[in-house]
């Protein structure tokens, strides 16, 4: 005697059974794949406005540096090239 469909399909999951965990898993694996990317955006813009406040700073400080080369007096000439 074969066993009824019924008994057979309560054996083990059925494919629509497992397609619907495998979506449920899908999804949750969305969700935390978005909360990742907001979080790395966030990181992203948070370190892109810190390199462009370190950019200007480095071009002001260049900017004195230069001011401060440009006050020092002409270096004499070497004492070899007499």
């Amino acid at each position: 005697m074969r066993p009824s469909t019924i008994v057979c399909c309560m054996d083990a999951p059925s494919t629509i059974d497992q397609i619907a965990d495998r979506v449920e898993r899908l999804l949750l694996r969305h969700a935390e794949l978005q909360r990742t990317n907001a979080l790395l955006a966030s990181q992203v813009s948070a370190l892109t406005q810190e390199r462009d406040s370190l950019k200007s700073r480095l071009s002001a400080a260049r900017a004195r540096v230069d001011a401060l080369l440009e006050r020092l007096p002409p270096s004499p000439p070497p004492k070899d090239a007499e």
